[in-house]
C-alpha cells in the first residue's frame, strides 16, 4: 500500500486516523464524485487540516486503494464465514443471498464503486486494482466451490469460470436496476434470483456444444 503516514508511539491512532479519512473520502465521493471532491474538502469533512491529511494518504488515488483494500477485506470474512458454516455451499450461499443483494441495492455504499468504474476507464492504476480485485474475488468464489464436490459432478473449468461470472455479473447488476427502478425491493428480486442463483450452483451435464 502506498501512503506516508508519521511515526506515532500507538498504532492503533494511526488506523484510527486513516479509518477516518476513508469514511469522510467515502461521504465526499458519494456527494461530489472522485473528482469533484479534492484532498481539502476530504480533510475538512475528516476534521484535519489539509497538510495533516498526507500524513496519512499521499493522494486521492492512494484513498480509492484503500477502499478497495477494505472492500476485499469485506468480502473475505464474508467467504470466510461461508467456509466455517457447518452444511453444504449451496444451502449456505442460499442462505445467505438475502444479504447480497442488500449490500448491491444499497445505493449510498454503490454509487462508490460506480465512480471508481468510471474512473478505472481514465486512470490505468484504479483499473488494474480492480481488476485485481476481481479476479481474488472470483478465485475465492472458486475455491468455496470445488470445496463441496456434490456441486462439481460434471463442471469443467471453463464452465465453472461462466457460471461464477454471471452470478457475478447479476449481483453487481442490482445497484443499476435500483438506480433506474427505484421501486424495486429487495423481496421482489429474491423471487426470481433464488432459482437462479440454485439453477447456477446446481451440478449439471457436460455436452459437446453450447447452446
Amino acid at each position: 500500500m502506498t501512503h506516508k503516514s508519521k511515526r506515532h508511539a500507538d498504532p492503533a491512532l494511526v488506523e484510527a486516523r486513516r479509518a477516518q479519512v476513508l469514511d469522510a473520502a467515502a461521504d465526499c465521493f458519494r456527494r461530489k464524485g472522485y473528482h469533484g471532491a479534492g484532498m481539502a474538502e476530504i480533510a475538512r469533512t475528516a476534521g484535519m487540516s489539509a497538510g495533516h491529511i498526507y500524513n496519512y494518504f499521499e493522494s486521492k488515488e492512494a484513498i480509492i486503494e484503500s477502499i478497495i483494500e477494505q472492500d476485499m477485506q469485506e468480502m473475505f470474512s464474508i467467504f470466510q464465514e461461508f467456509e466455517e458454516q457447518p452444511g453444504d455451499i449451496l444451502t449456505i450461499l442460499l442462505g445467505s443471498l438475502h444479504k447480497g443483494v442488500q449490500r448491491h441495492m444499497d445505493t449510498g455504499a454503490c454509487v462508490i464503486d460506480l465512480d471508481m468504474m468510471a474512473e478505472a476507464a481514465r486512470n490505468n492504476k484504479v483499473a488494474t486494482l480492480l481488476h485485481e480485485a476481481d479476479t481474488q474475488a472470483r478465485d475465492r468464489m472458486r475455491q468455496l466451490l470445488i470445496s463441496d464436490r456434490s456441486l462439481l459432478k460434471s463442471h469443467s473449468e471453463q464452465e465453472l469460470d461462466s457460471r461464477i461470472n454471471v452470478i457475478f455479473s447479476m449481483m453487481a447488476g442490482l445497484f443499476l436496476r435500483k438506480m433506474l427502478y427505484p421501486e424495486l425491493t429487495e423481496e421482489t428480486v429474491l423471487i426470481a434470483l433464488r432459482p437462479a442463483m440454485k439453477t447456477l450452483l446446481m451440478p449439471f451435464e457436460v455436452h459437446d456444444e453450447v447452446l
